[in-house]
């Protein structure tokens, strides 16, 4: 069976990688506007509403009119914008959060692709949250380091075209930034998550962490418990994988870059053995398992293929 698809925004950075990981599948039929009706509203209207998949690859504002265009019930969308993540309904789009989670996409027809910064954070804290490890509404930090091209087209074009572009940039100073409520509530926090966001100068590639004092817990958990939580919560999962203590003591460094090109997340333990301390770091590929590569598996769930199918 041939699935008839148009991503809306496919000349932009998520659209573009969408569209590579896409291409060559005999299973998938694009609608393609060509560059001069990509701006066609009434052109945009008819596409989206002739395919049996959207994939919206916009900004917010335009990402909310394009779904208001779409009256095809069969037409199924996802968002990779921030503008519906916590919207009522829509179904958040990363497949290993819960255990019904990958069912709830394949019933969906509006599907919010998850933020990058995002997909670390809440695979790192949320089973940590619902076993109860974490409270509710623990006060949590998350420090981030993505490449430039999680700033999109603008940044893109200003680390690439500088001779001397800046090696390190912290941004989202006013703890303000936009995933913040995306981030706070699928994790299961009642507090909000203050979000320290930086990127640096390589392209793609991040590095999510979040550190705890294990000892200052009601619970006061081990890193062993912390661990053990995190495994059983991803285990068999074919897309996300939790280290091993062992293999993450022996490290010296995590490179973030390390997943680029994959629809992979590794999370890591490090820490005191001794119960004080850890640093939970997720490694992902901003642009993979961050953006288009959740993408194309939320797409694959949701037309009942094999959720792998252009990703491993």
């Amino acid at each position: 069976m041939t699935h008839t698809i148009f991503i809306d925004g496919e000349a932009g950075t998520t659209g573009l990688e969408i569209r590579q990981r896409l291409d060559g599948r005999g299973d998938l039929q694009f609608i393609s506007l060509g560059d001069e009706r990509r701006k066609d509203a009434a052109a945009r209207r008819d596409a989206m509403n002739a395919a049996d998949a959207v994939i919206l690859c916009l900004p917010d504002a335009a990402a909310i009119e394009a779904v208001a265009m779409i009256d095809n019930p069969k037409t199924r969308v996802i968002d990779a914008s921030t503008a519906f993540r916590t919207a009522e309904g829509w179904t958040y789009g990363f497949a290993e959060m819960d255990h019904g989670q990958r069912a709830a996409i394949g019933r969906a027809t509006r599907v919010s692709n998850p933020g990058c910064y995002p997909t670390g954070f809440i695979g790192l804290m949320r089973p940590l949250i619902m076993a109860g490890l974490v409270p509710a509404d623990w006060p949590v930090s998350v420090n981030a380091v993505s490449g430039y091209s999680g700033g999109g087209k603008a940044m893109i074009a200003e680390f690439e075209a500088s001779d001397r572009p800046q090696p390190f940039r912290a941004y989202g100073l006013s703890l303000m930034h936009k995933h913040v409520p995306e981030m706070t509530r699928h994790a299961g926090l009642s507090r909000d998550v203050l979000f320290a966001p930086a990127v640096g100068n390589y392209r793609q590639g991040m590095l999510v962490e979040v550190s705890l004092h294990l000892a200052a817990l009601p619970g006061m958990p081990t890193l062993e418990v912390v661990h053990s939580v995190l495994s059983d919560a991803y285990a068999g999962s074919r897309f996300v994988e939790v280290v091993s203590l062992e293999a993450t003591e022996a490290m010296t460094g995590l490179d973030p870059e390390g997943l680029n090109g994959t629809n992979r997340m590794r999370l890591h333990v490090f820490g005191d053995r001794r119960g004080g301390q850890a640093r939970l770091v997720a490694l992902l590929d901003n642009l993979g398992k961050g953006a288009s590569g959740a993408a194309v598996q939320n797409l694959n769930i949701m037309l009942g293929l094999d959720e792998g199918t252009a990703l491993t």
